[in-house]
Protein backbone atom coordinates (compact mmCIF):
# COMPACT_ATOMS: atom_id res chain seq x y z
CA UNK A 1 0.00 0.00 0.00
CA UNK A 2 1.44 3.23 -0.83
CA UNK A 3 -0.26 6.55 0.99
CA UNK A 4 0.52 9.98 -0.62
CA UNK A 5 1.09 12.62 2.03
CA UNK A 6 0.45 15.90 -0.22
CA UNK A 7 2.69 18.98 0.10
CA UNK A 8 -0.16 21.14 0.56
CA UNK A 9 -1.59 19.19 3.76
CA UNK A 10 1.25 19.50 5.89
CA UNK A 11 1.22 21.37 8.88
CA UNK A 12 2.85 24.99 8.20
CA UNK A 13 4.88 28.01 10.33
CA UNK A 14 5.83 31.63 9.31
CA UNK A 15 7.72 33.78 11.14
CA UNK A 16 8.80 35.65 9.01
CA UNK A 17 12.26 34.89 8.44
CA UNK A 18 11.35 31.10 8.98
CA UNK A 19 8.80 29.41 6.73
CA UNK A 20 8.43 25.68 7.25
CA UNK A 21 6.19 22.96 6.13
CA UNK A 22 6.18 20.16 8.57
CA UNK A 23 5.02 16.85 7.18
CA UNK A 24 4.57 14.87 10.51
CA UNK A 25 3.56 17.03 13.77
CA UNK A 26 6.00 19.40 14.97
CA UNK A 27 5.87 22.35 17.60
CA UNK A 28 2.46 24.00 17.40
CA UNK A 29 1.61 21.58 14.30
CA UNK A 30 -0.13 18.76 16.05
CA UNK A 31 -2.21 16.07 14.13
CA UNK A 32 -2.55 12.89 15.46
CA UNK A 33 -2.73 10.63 12.24
CA UNK A 34 0.27 12.22 10.78
CA UNK A 35 3.23 11.66 14.70
CA UNK A 36 5.96 9.86 12.26
CA UNK A 37 6.24 6.63 9.82
CA UNK A 38 8.40 3.57 10.91
CA UNK A 39 11.32 5.41 12.53
CA UNK A 40 11.13 8.85 11.01
CA UNK A 41 9.43 11.29 13.88
CA UNK A 42 10.29 14.40 11.53
CA UNK A 43 10.63 16.14 8.18
CA UNK A 44 10.73 19.80 8.04
CA UNK A 45 11.27 21.61 4.83
CA UNK A 46 12.46 24.97 6.16
CA UNK A 47 13.62 28.62 4.06
CA UNK A 48 15.13 30.78 6.03
CA UNK A 49 16.23 34.11 5.22
CA UNK A 50 19.56 35.35 4.87
CA UNK A 51 21.59 35.68 7.91
CA UNK A 52 18.80 34.53 9.91
CA UNK A 53 18.48 31.01 11.71
CA UNK A 54 18.09 28.75 14.73
CA UNK A 55 19.55 29.88 17.89
CA UNK A 56 21.40 27.51 20.30
CA UNK A 57 19.13 25.11 21.64
CA UNK A 58 19.30 21.56 22.92
CA UNK A 59 18.53 18.12 21.87
CA UNK A 60 18.42 14.93 23.03
CA UNK A 61 17.97 11.38 21.63
CA UNK A 62 17.24 11.76 18.46
CA UNK A 63 19.16 11.33 15.14
CA UNK A 64 18.86 14.78 12.92
CA UNK A 65 20.13 14.92 9.26
CA UNK A 66 20.05 18.05 7.47
CA UNK A 67 20.05 17.79 3.93
CA UNK A 68 20.25 21.17 2.06
CA UNK A 69 18.61 21.86 -1.17
CA UNK A 70 19.68 25.24 -1.96
CA UNK A 71 22.18 27.93 -0.29
CA UNK A 72 24.19 27.35 2.96
CA UNK A 73 23.28 25.98 6.15
CA UNK A 74 26.32 26.95 9.18
CA UNK A 75 26.10 24.65 12.16
CA UNK A 76 27.92 25.30 15.66
CA UNK A 77 27.34 23.30 18.74
CA UNK A 78 28.20 23.35 22.59
CA UNK A 79 31.14 20.93 21.99
CA UNK A 80 33.62 23.39 19.61
CA UNK A 81 32.30 21.62 16.28
CA UNK A 82 31.05 24.03 13.93
CA UNK A 83 30.71 23.21 10.06
CA UNK A 84 29.14 24.47 6.50
CA UNK A 85 26.70 22.23 5.07
CA UNK A 86 26.20 23.08 1.05
CA UNK A 87 23.64 21.07 -1.43
CA UNK A 88 25.59 17.66 -1.92
CA UNK A 89 25.87 17.74 1.86
CA UNK A 90 24.47 15.32 4.16
CA UNK A 91 25.38 15.89 8.18
CA UNK A 92 23.82 13.54 10.81
CA UNK A 93 24.16 14.68 14.03
CA UNK A 94 23.07 12.40 17.23
CA UNK A 95 22.23 14.13 20.13
CA UNK A 96 22.06 11.16 22.27
CA UNK A 97 22.73 12.09 25.91
CA UNK A 98 22.43 15.69 25.24
CA UNK A 99 24.03 18.63 23.20
CA UNK A 100 23.19 22.28 22.03
CA UNK A 101 23.79 23.81 19.14
CA UNK A 102 22.25 26.90 16.53
CA UNK A 103 21.81 26.48 12.62
CA UNK A 104 22.32 29.76 11.03
CA UNK A 105 21.88 30.71 7.17
CA UNK A 106 25.48 31.45 5.95
CA UNK A 107 25.01 33.74 3.63
CA UNK A 108 23.83 37.25 3.76
CA UNK A 109 22.55 37.68 0.46
CA UNK A 110 20.45 34.53 -0.31
CA UNK A 111 17.51 31.96 1.71
CA UNK A 112 18.81 28.62 2.52
CA UNK A 113 16.21 25.97 1.49
CA UNK A 114 16.86 22.52 3.69
CA UNK A 115 15.14 19.91 4.92
CA UNK A 116 15.62 18.70 8.89
CA UNK A 117 15.24 15.20 9.13
CA UNK A 118 15.04 12.97 12.95
CA UNK A 119 15.01 9.49 13.20
CA UNK A 120 14.33 7.89 16.15
CA UNK A 121 17.80 5.84 17.59
CA UNK A 122 17.63 2.49 18.51
CA UNK A 123 19.12 3.38 21.82
CA UNK A 124 18.94 6.18 24.52
CA UNK A 125 21.75 7.90 26.03
CA UNK A 126 24.55 7.44 23.14
CA UNK A 127 27.18 9.91 23.57
CA UNK A 128 26.41 12.98 20.77
CA UNK A 129 28.21 13.11 17.84
CA UNK A 130 28.45 14.41 13.75
CA UNK A 131 29.35 13.02 10.71
CA UNK A 132 29.26 14.82 7.58
CA UNK A 133 29.68 13.74 3.61
CA UNK A 134 29.69 14.87 0.44
CA UNK A 135 27.28 13.66 -2.66
CA UNK A 136 28.00 14.84 -6.06
CA UNK A 137 25.02 15.31 -7.97
CA UNK A 138 27.25 12.42 -10.25
CA UNK A 139 26.68 9.91 -8.13
CA UNK A 140 22.78 9.67 -7.62
CA UNK A 141 21.96 10.75 -11.28
CA UNK A 142 19.86 7.65 -12.33
CA UNK A 143 20.89 5.91 -9.52
CA UNK A 144 19.77 5.72 -5.40
CA UNK A 145 22.82 6.48 -3.51
CA UNK A 146 22.83 4.76 -0.23
CA UNK A 147 23.88 8.05 2.04
CA UNK A 148 22.79 6.87 5.25
CA UNK A 149 23.02 3.80 6.92
CA UNK A 150 23.15 1.63 10.55
CA UNK A 151 26.99 0.75 9.59
CA UNK A 152 27.94 3.26 7.35
CA UNK A 153 29.29 1.18 4.60
CA UNK A 154 29.71 2.36 1.32
CA UNK A 155 30.65 5.98 2.55
CA UNK A 156 27.30 6.75 3.91
CA UNK A 157 26.45 8.46 7.53
CA UNK A 158 25.94 5.95 9.84
CA UNK A 159 22.23 6.39 11.42
CA UNK A 160 21.76 4.44 14.63
CA UNK A 161 18.84 2.95 13.39
CA UNK A 162 18.11 0.46 10.91
CA UNK A 163 17.59 2.63 8.42
CA UNK A 164 19.16 2.38 4.98
CA UNK A 165 18.95 6.18 3.48
CA UNK A 166 18.93 6.81 -0.36
CA UNK A 167 18.75 9.49 -2.33
CA UNK A 168 18.49 10.02 -6.56
CA UNK A 169 18.31 12.49 -9.14
CA UNK A 170 16.53 11.85 -12.66
CA UNK A 171 15.84 13.06 -15.49
CA UNK A 172 12.35 12.52 -17.32
CA UNK A 173 11.77 9.31 -18.11
CA UNK A 174 14.67 7.71 -16.20
CA UNK A 175 13.70 4.98 -13.52
CA UNK A 176 15.33 3.15 -10.74
CA UNK A 177 14.24 0.00 -8.89
CA UNK A 178 13.98 -0.86 -5.31
CA UNK A 179 12.70 -4.15 -3.68
CA UNK A 180 11.91 -4.01 -0.12
CA UNK A 181 12.91 -6.67 2.25
CA UNK A 182 10.60 -9.05 4.72
CA UNK A 183 9.58 -6.63 7.78
CA UNK A 184 10.67 -3.54 5.92
CA UNK A 185 8.24 -0.52 5.20
CA UNK A 186 9.77 2.90 3.26
CA UNK A 187 8.93 6.38 3.28
CA UNK A 188 9.88 8.49 -0.09
CA UNK A 189 10.75 12.24 0.04
CA UNK A 190 10.16 13.95 -3.29
CA UNK A 191 12.71 17.14 -3.05
CA UNK A 192 12.52 18.94 -6.20
CA UNK A 193 11.15 17.84 -9.48
CA UNK A 194 8.01 15.50 -10.04
CA UNK A 195 8.29 11.67 -10.21
CA UNK A 196 6.47 8.57 -10.85
CA UNK A 197 6.30 5.84 -7.50
CA UNK A 198 4.99 2.75 -8.79
CA UNK A 199 2.79 5.19 -11.36
CA UNK A 200 1.43 7.52 -8.57
CA UNK A 201 2.47 11.36 -9.54
CA UNK A 202 4.36 13.06 -6.22
CA UNK A 203 5.85 16.34 -6.87
CA UNK A 204 7.80 18.61 -4.38
CA UNK A 205 7.15 18.62 -0.76
CA UNK A 206 4.94 15.54 -1.33
CA UNK A 207 6.05 12.03 0.43
CA UNK A 208 4.53 8.42 0.45
CA UNK A 209 4.33 5.98 2.96
CA UNK A 210 4.91 2.36 1.75
CA UNK A 211 4.14 -1.03 3.09
CA UNK A 212 3.43 -4.38 1.80
CA UNK A 213 5.23 -3.59 -1.26
CA UNK A 214 7.66 -5.49 -2.88
CA UNK A 215 9.26 -3.72 -5.27
CA UNK A 216 9.24 0.01 -5.90
CA UNK A 217 9.26 1.39 -9.15
CA UNK A 218 10.72 5.38 -9.31
CA UNK A 219 10.60 7.11 -12.52
CA UNK A 220 11.45 10.76 -13.35
CA UNK A 221 8.28 12.88 -14.28
CA UNK A 222 10.49 16.18 -15.10
CA UNK A 223 13.61 17.01 -16.06
CA UNK A 224 15.04 17.58 -13.05
CA UNK A 225 13.76 15.16 -10.31
CA UNK A 226 15.25 14.31 -6.88
CA UNK A 227 13.94 12.14 -3.80
CA UNK A 228 15.06 10.66 -0.60
CA UNK A 229 13.85 6.97 0.22
CA UNK A 230 13.87 5.91 3.26
CA UNK A 231 14.14 1.81 3.76
CA UNK A 232 13.64 1.24 7.61
CA UNK A 233 12.81 -1.90 9.73
CA UNK A 234 9.22 -2.10 11.39
CA UNK A 235 9.07 0.27 13.97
Amino acid sequence: MITIRSASARGQANFGWLDSRHTFSFGSYYDPAHMGFGHLRVINEDNVAPSQGFPTHSHRDMEIISYVIDGVLEHKDNLGNGSIIRPGDVQRMSAGSGISHSEYNGSHDRPVHFLQIWVLPEKQGIEPGYEQIYVGPEEKQGQLRLVGSRDGRDGSITIHQHVNLYATQLTRGEQVDHRLGANRVAWLQAVGGSILLNGQVLRAGDGAAIADVATLSIQGESDAAECLLFDMAVA
